[in-house]
């Protein structure tokens, strides 16, 4: 599957791959699978050293020794004189190695040509609570997501489609009428299943039937997610807050008062209960945060309160499992209070993808904007609809008190430019860029 991280990792490359990579992920969203794909594809020799299959690795960088020592120890356990030059190690699951994280320095300031990848389950809870030291300033970290729509187009052949989209977003002229509706059908197909990569494999080997897809993936992903939780924990408690807080902001998202609340998890609840719970989601990257902008000035980054937040699931197929919709209720168009919470999840997943901060904007019980952007443009309010009204009332609100140079609203209408609003379909979303 063509992953577009992959034009991050030639960039490594070229950067000549002094410091070694490190990626950043939750479980299922294919990190293995790319790196394998680089390393086959870019290098004439590949060692691939995962760390749940050889625990002695991990005990000899346990070792009071020199790290020079332990790497040597290391090539006459795997029977194998590296050719540094000319070879790339991909050390996976590196999450069950404190010190060989801490090593990561020594492959950075050796004068040897090392050239070392990494990525593992839960990477960015352990990297929070480590003991050991972390190499600061001598690793490269990438953030890495399921599978976007653009993704899944790709992979599900449409290439040329996706061409389309793009020509049309870029001189935003409407597309043609059956390809629009073509998008909006792989739109809500795409609902169903997510961006996991296994998902989307399976839906695409059943030739895009629904009704032969098979659902235990995603519900497996799912029980893999709440098995996660116990690791790295410092007790029982945590983890069943941890699982509290996950199941959860199905039901929060719903919330009226338009943020998430602790007092919501459960009776008695309250925040300073579940801070560590909820850092131990945040790093492991299968919730995405989203906090309130306090004041509309450059950077917002500057003006967001950090403790008024919405939580959205990091793949929108999860949020349809746990939620326990019927996929004939997405492609019939059925939902209604939920098709609004759902399409949000699926947006805030989109923008992430292209790295893009999540932030939203309320005031008061006046209006309420669900995206702020960030670019060469200023600030520039985006606005979510799960179909093709395009009453803009909260739009207007923003667009009255701080003049943008523009609005983005996100629908199932097709391109335009209309009072300075520019619509993109819920297909193009991918497109968005900071």
């Amino acid at each position: 599957m063509k992953r577009k991280i992959y034009q991050e990792l030639l960039d490594w490359k070229k950067t000549g791959m002094k410091k070694p990579l490190m990626i950043i992920g939750a479980r299922q969203i294919g990190k293995t699978y790319i790196v394998n794909e680089f390393c086959n594809n870019e290098f004439d020799n590949y060692v691939y050293i995962n760390l749940l299959e050889h625990s002695e690795i991990v005990k000899i960088f346990k070792e009071e020794i020199s790290t020079s020592e332990k790497y040597k120890r290391m090539k006459i356990y795997l029977n194998n004189d590296i050719d540094v030059k000319n070879t790339i190690i991909f050390f996976d699951e590196i999450q069950e190695s404190e010190e060989l994280i801490s090593s990561l320095k020594y492959f950075n300031e050796s004068p040897e040509p090392f050239k070392i990848i990494c990525a593992g389950s839960l990477l960015g809870v352990k990297l929070k609570r480590m003991h050991s030291s972390f190499p600061v300033g001598k690793v490269k970290m990438i953030n890495m997501y399921p599978m976007d729509f653009e993704e899944f187009l790709c992979a599900n052949g449409n290439q040329i489609l996706v061409d389309e989209i793009k020509n049309c977003y870029i001189n935003n002229k409407p597309m043609d009428p059956v390809l629009h509706n073509k998008s909006i059908d792989l739109y809500r197909l795409y609902l169903c299943v997510g961006g996991m990569p296994e998902a989307i494999n399976n839906l695409i080997s059943n030739n895009d039937d629904i009704l032969k897809f098979d659902k235990s993936i995603i519900e497996n992903i799912y029980q893999s997610y709440l098995n996660d939780m116990n690791k790295y924990i410092t007790n029982k408690f945590e983890a069943s807050k941890i699982e509290s807080i996950y199941k959860s902001i199905p039901s929060q998202l719903g919330n009226q008062s338009n943020k998430f609340q602790f007092g919501k998890i459960s009776s008695n609840s309250r925040k300073r209960d579940y801070e560590t719970a909820l850092n131990w989601l945040l790093s492991s990257t299968m919730v995405l945060k989203c906090p309130i902008l306090n004041k509309v000035e450059i950077p917002p980054l500057g003006f967001i309160i950090e403790d008024h937040f919405k939580l959205y699931l990091s793949d929108v197929g999860i949020l349809l499992n746990m939620l326990q919709i019927k996929y004939s209720d997405i492609l019939l168009d059925n939902l209604l209070i939920y098709k609004g919470i759902i399409t949000e999840n699926y947006v805030a997943t989109q923008l992430v993808a292209n790295k893009i901060p999540l932030i939203y904007w309320e005031s008061g019980n006046e209006a309420e904007v669900d995206f702020i952007l960030y670019n060469d443009d200023g600030i520039i309010p985006i606005e979510v609809k799960s179909n093709d009204n395009i009453t803009s009332k909260s739009l207007n609100v923003f667009m009255k008190r701080y003049n943008p140079k523009y609005a983005i609203r996100i629908s199932t209408k097709n391109f335009g430019n209309e009072n300075h609003i520019k619509s993109i379909p819920l297909y193009a979303t991918f497109l968005i860029k900071w």
